[in-house]
C-alpha cells in the first residue's frame, strides 16, 4: 500500500508558502503583543505595506520591509495593496521592459499603489500623483 503522506504534506504546505500583504489603512502604532495594553514599538504611516504572518482574535502579526515583527489590529489593515521602494531609487517604465521609456523615478521608501500583481518580474504601479507604469519586482517590497 502506498503512502500519501508526502503528497498530503505538499498540499497542506502550499498555501502556507504564499505571502500575503496588506497596507495600513490609517497611521497607527505597532505593538509587541496582540493587545492595546501591550508596549507600542513604533508608529507606522498610512499606506505602508506589511506582510501578514498570523491572525489572532482581531490582531495580525506582521513583518515590515526591514524584517521587524510586530502586532497591529486587523481593522487597521486595508485590502488595498501597496509596495515600497527598496533601494535608492526605482525606475517606473511605460512597459514591462528595461528598454521602455522611463515614466518617473521613485526614491527610497516611496509608497506606490499596486495596480496589477507582479508578472514576469514586473508589477504595474501608480504614484499618488496619478503617474502609472511598470517597476521591476526586485526594486520594491510588498509583492
Amino acid at each position: 500500500m502506498r503512502s500519501f503522506a508526502p503528497l498530503l504534506v505538499l498540499l497542506l504546505a502550499g498555501p502556507a508558502l504564499a505571502l500575503d500583504y496588506r497596507s495600513v489603512a490609517e497611521a497607527t502604532a505597532l505593538y509587541d503583543a496582540p493587545s492595546q495594553k501591550a508596549k507600542p514599538l513604533y508608529a507606522i504611516a498610512r499606506g505602508t505595506p506589511l506582510e501578514l504572518i498570523v491572525t489572532v482574535e482581531g490582531w495580525v502579526k506582521v513583518r515590515d520591509q526591514k524584517g521587524d515583527l510586530a502586532w497591529i489590529e486587523k481593522r487597521l489593515l486595508a485590502e488595498k495593496r501597496t509596495v515600497i521602494v527598496r533601494g535608492d531609487r526605482a525606475q517606473v517604465r511605460d512597459q514591462a521592459d528595461d528598454k521602455a521609456p522611463l515614466v518617473f523615478d521613485a526614491e527610497k521608501d516611496v509608497v506606490l499603489d499596486l495596480v496589477e500583481p507582479a508578472a514576469a518580474g514586473w508589477a504595474r504601479v501608480k504614484h499618488r500623483d496619478g503617474q502609472q507604469g511598470f517597476v521591476k519586482a526586485a526594486q520594491v517590497w510588498g509583492l
